[in-house]
C-alpha cells in the first residue's frame, strides 16, 4: 500500500498482550502515536487469513480504492473481497487506548486471549500467540527464500 506521507512514522515492533474479558486490546502507545499522524482515531479491523489487521482509515481507503479500480480485473479476488471487506469493522479506541475486537473477527482467526501485535509499517497485524509462534518459526526456517526479493530492493 502506498503512503501519501512518506515522512510519517511507521508501525514497527512487536508486543504481546492479553485481551480482557470483553475482548478489548490495549493498543501500545507507540502504535497510537503513529495513528495520531493519520489524523483519525478511528481504526479499521478485518480478518486477513490467519490473523487480523488494523488499518488507519486512510490506509484502508487506499486498499479499497485499489480493489475497486483494479481488483475486479484480477481473477479469483471476489472471495477475498467478500471475506475482507464484508468483515471490516470500524473501531474507536477508548480513553485508555483499548480497542474492542469484535467476537466474530476473533473467532474467524482463533483469537481467544493471548495475542501478538506486529507492526507492518503501514498497518498492524494481530495474531493468536500460538499461531504467531508457528508463523514466526516457519519464516525463520525459510529466511533464505527472501534473498532474491531483498536483492531486487537493494537491501541484501
Amino acid at each position: 500500500m502506498e503512503n501519501s506521507n512518506l515522512t510519517a512514522s511507521r508501525f514497527r515492533g512487536r508486543s504481546e498482550h492479553a485481551l480482557d474479558i470483553k475482548g478489548r486490546l490495549n493498543v501500545p502507545s507507540r502504535f497510537r502515536d503513529v495513528l495520531a499522524q493519520y489524523d483519525s482515531e478511528e481504526l479499521m479491523v478485518t480478518s486477513w487469513g490467519a490473523h487480523l489487521r488494523i488499518f488507519p482509515v486512510s490506509q484502508w481507503e487506499l486498499l479499497e480504492n485499489k480493489l475497486l479500480t483494479n481488483g475486479r480485473e484480477q481473477p479469483g479476488l471476489t472471495g477475498f473481497i467478500r471475506l475482507v471487506v464484508s468483515g471490516v469493522t470500524p473501531c474507536q479506541p477508548d480513553k485508555q487506548g483499548r480497542v474492542l475486537l469484535p467476537p466474530t473477527l476473533r473467532s474467524e482467526v482463533g483469537i481467544v486471549k493471548d495475542v501478538v501485535l506486529t507492526g507492518m509499517l503501514d498497518y498492524v497485524e494481530i495474531w493468536d500467540k500460538e499461531a504467531w509462534e508457528m508463523e514466526n518459526q516457519a519464516t525463520r526456517e525459510n529466511f533464505g527464500d527472501y534473498t532474491e526479493s531483498l536483492a531486487k530492493l537493494g537491501i541484501f
